[in-house]
């Protein structure tokens, strides 16, 4: 038997007629992806293995760092095929990691290849997938009919003209696609070059003149607006933890005011702008009967030294083991006070705060409709099989599956 076949990991007879029977069958709809929307809009044809399983994939990088790979082979100059071999070595070491798993998987519902990936059957199968890839079958669109995704929403800055969104909208293709805002850049007031630049940018996609903090939250409303107009009905932040400190508006202008002067925020002024912010775009959210997905807990950039060489997005995040739960409790509750409780999926990194995380969620629940908040799936480092079975166990244990 194939290392991969159709009842891979469904060891008894429930789990494969609960899997074959029900899951199976059902379509793929993503509501949260890092998907290109270019590379959608395009309808991107990759050219070899490299391009489409090692080009921006930090969880190969990072195990392939821990074989001891040198980093020419992992983000540098080396040939696309250099870059493929450096992976194969490390494919076997991966053993009980959700890598060898996934490894396989794909090349098995891709590719129709059952060889397990080492250095000494790369050649053949670079060879092969190759030669596929070079179908219909696998480009972007072809991918998204294979695998029968209906719908998925990107991760979009609110500067972004969402013009991909809209050449996908009038390319005909079957997978409805959405963007989703994400405006954690709106709270860099700790860097005063990066959150002007950027303030810079968000004036001219808001055709507004940004002088003050109040044309600061206009420009923010706008772009609100103008991803509502574009379908978009959810929101994302990437966060520490969720920023909660009571900021008065007057206060909040302040520290606006000083880092559009260059003054970089003070760690307590950014606390309270970044409070004052996430309170503003919950209010935004719930006025539009939108989803808020917070994603806490990662603890980023951790290593200075690749961070200035690399950049982000490398490879280089942890789980961060800050309190979550009185924040978190004090972010809604504000809201629910408000009336201005938006729909919220949470999302919790650190396994630690599970059953904190499920035993809170459930006390904002309003009666209004089932699961008005939800707490998410198992995400980034828990995204393999132990760490959603602790999920679902916090969630099924003290809420609602």
């Amino acid at each position: 038997m194939s290392f991969i076949h159709d009842d891979f990991l469904l060891t008894t007879p429930a789990a494969r007629r609960l899997y074959h029977e029900h899951a199976e069958p059902q379509p793929i709809l993503d509501y949260h992806c890092h998907l290109s929307p270019k590379d959608i809009a395009e309808n991107r044809r990759f050219h070899n293995l490299y391009e489409i399983w090692l080009e921006g994939d930090h969880y190969k990088w990072r195990a392939m760092r821990a074989n001891g790979i040198p980093e020419r082979y992992i983000t540098g100059d080396a040939e696309p095929y250099e870059k493929f071999l450096a992976w194969a070595r490390t494919v076997p070491y991966t053993v009980r990691n959700p890598l060898f798993h996934w490894t396989h998987l794909e090349l098995k519902r891709y590719f129709g290849i059952d060889a397990l990936l080492d250095e000494t059957t790369a050649p053949e199968i670079w060879k092969r997938a190759n030669e596929m890839l070079a179908s219909d079958e696998l480009t972007v669109h072809g991918i998204l009919r294979k695998f029968r995704v209906v719908a998925l929403c990107t991760t979009d800055d609110p500067t972004d003209d969402l013009r991909y969104h809209q050449q996908i909208a009038q390319s005909g293709l079957e997978t409805k696609d959405l963007p989703a805002l994400r405006p954690d850049r709106a709270l860099r007031v700790r860097h005063p070059a990066e959150f002007n630049a950027w303030v810079d940018r968000l004036a001219e996609a808001a055709n507004i003149e940004i002088r003050t903090f109040d044309d600061f939250l206009e420009a923010l409303r706008r772009r609100h607006d103008y991803f509502h107009q574009m379908g978009c009905r959810l929101s994302d932040h990437g966060l520490e933890y969720c920023y909660s400190d009571p900021c008065p508006h007057a206060t909040a202008e302040r520290i606006f005011n000083e880092t559009r002067q260059d003054k970089p925020a003070t760690p307590e002024d950014f606390e309270l702008f970044a409070s004052y912010m996430m309170h503003f775009f919950g209010k935004l959210d719930a006025e539009k009967g939108w989803t808020k997905q917070l994603h806490l807990g990662a603890k980023r950039n951790v290593n200075t030294r690749m961070y200035l060489k690399l950049g982000p997005d490398t490879g280089f995040d942890a789980i961060g083991d800050w309190p979550q739960v009185d924040r978190l409790a004090n972010y809604l509750d504000r809201l629910a006070q408000e009336n201005a409780l938006p729909k919220i999926i949470v999302y919790n990194l650190n396994p630690a705060d599970n059953y904190a995380f499920a035993a809170l969620i459930a006390c904002f629940q309003d009666g209004s409709i089932p699961g008005k908040l939800q707490f998410g799936s198992g995400w980034w480092h828990l995204d393999q099989k132990e760490g959603m079975e602790w999920q679902l166990n916090a969630l099924s244990n003290l809420g609602l599956l």
